[in-house]
């Protein structure tokens, strides 16, 4: 952490802008500059629990005023490929935008590629591969303490593959430190197969890896609900919690679970937000690269929409990256339009606490 005091603008601010808002304002290197939130009654309670008097109901007007050093971009779905151009163009130092981060895969590319013309860093946002322990987990599998890795699987991949199936995306790809190269996939039931959305689809198939692992996909939770990776000897499990190592078998055939030895991380009142905020910051300093980034959710996006893609062609093996951008996968209205517009909005009282 350095002596800067960054600037920061909270771009929509419900209930999880409000988690980014409480973080930013507890960080001695950040303040919140400005608040902008299409609900004006909204907009103006959480100025006053804020103590912030710059406030806006869009990007545009924001950015009249001034450009902030730092674009928190919280949003629903459909309006995150906007407000990220936008704050690129005007020439912010950081933007860090929510899963998913689009539903057609050209406008995340849009995005991506604004930010990296310009030399901007551009995160991704509160995803458990920000964990710290997923973090430690990984380096030190890719540091060989756990021997070579000779297999992978997903497990609970279904509901939503790509509005939270990014979480076991985003950490697939991060333990097993490659990119998924080729999908064959199964999909059920058949009505969540035809629609536009992600919601209620489950994908059971195999992801090959570009360093040659097949990876097993199962759309109901198993005993677990998250990711494996396995060595000869090691096996590192995410289950929405710090990966669990194991090595070895006891008596009766069970694996025998180990103390990880975490190193303890600052700031942890806010879970894995911390290590996707403070990676961020890090990386706008100029140490370092955000934990999360736009590139890994619009890496979970295409494998998202290349998994229902196979899926519906009667588990046609398909090949990344998807020559079509054109490409979408909608997640569910609440995460597509928020929760004002899908009949789910925040109460004004709930806003102010």
């Amino acid at each position: 952490m350095n002596n800067t005091k960054h600037s920061v603008a909270i771009i929509g601010c419900g209930r999880m802008g409000q988690n980014y808002a409480e973080a930013y304002t507890t960080y001695p290197d950040t303040e919140i500059a400005a608040i902008v939130d299409a609900n004006a009654e909204r907009r103006e309670v959480l100025g006053t629990r804020f103590n912030v008097t710059a406030l806006y109901p869009d990007v545009e007007s924001l950015l009249r005023d001034s450009v902030p050093d730092i674009a928190v971009v919280v949003t629903p779905t459909k309006y995150m490929k906007d407000a990220v151009i936008a704050c690129a163009e005007a020439g912010v130092k950081g933007i860090s935008t929510e899963k998913p981060i689009a539903a057609r895969l050209e406008d995340a590319d849009a995005m991506v590629d604004a930010c990296a013309e310009r030399g901007i860093v551009f995160a991704g946002g509160n995803l458990q591969r920000a964990m710290n322990e997923v973090q430690e987990a990984a380096s030190r599998l890719h540091n060989g303490e756990f021997g070579d890795i000779k297999g992978a699987s997903v497990h609970g991949f279904g509901g939503e593959i790509s509005g939270g199936g990014c979480q076991h995306i985003s950490i697939l790809r991060l333990l097993a430190n490659a990119e998924v190269e080729e999908i064959v996939a199964w999909g059920t039931p058949p009505e969540a197969l035809s629609a536009e959305t992600d919601e209620g689809l489950i994908i059971n198939g195999c992801f090959r890896l570009t360093n040659g692992l097949e990876c097993s996909v199962f759309g109901t939770q198993t005993p677990c609900r998250g990711v494996d990776v396995w060595t000869d000897e090691y096996l590192v499990r995410w289950d929405w919690n710090p990966p669990e190592i194991f090595k070895g078998y006891d008596q009766n055939g069970n694996r025998i679970r180990l103390e990880p030895n975490y190193n303890s991380y600052p700031w942890n009142e806010f879970s894995y937000l911390t290590g996707s905020i403070r990676s961020f910051l890090a990386a706008v300093d100029g140490n370092g690269h955000p934990w999360i980034t736009g590139a890994d959710l619009r890496q979970a996006l295409e494998v998202a929409i290349a998994a229902k893609l196979s899926a519906t062609r009667n588990s046609v093996p398909v090949k990344l990256p998807l020559e079509d951008r054109s490409l979408a996968l909608y997640p569910r209205p609440y995460r597509w339009l928020g929760g004002d517009a899908t009949g789910k909005p925040q109460s004004i009282k709930e806003a102010k606490s």
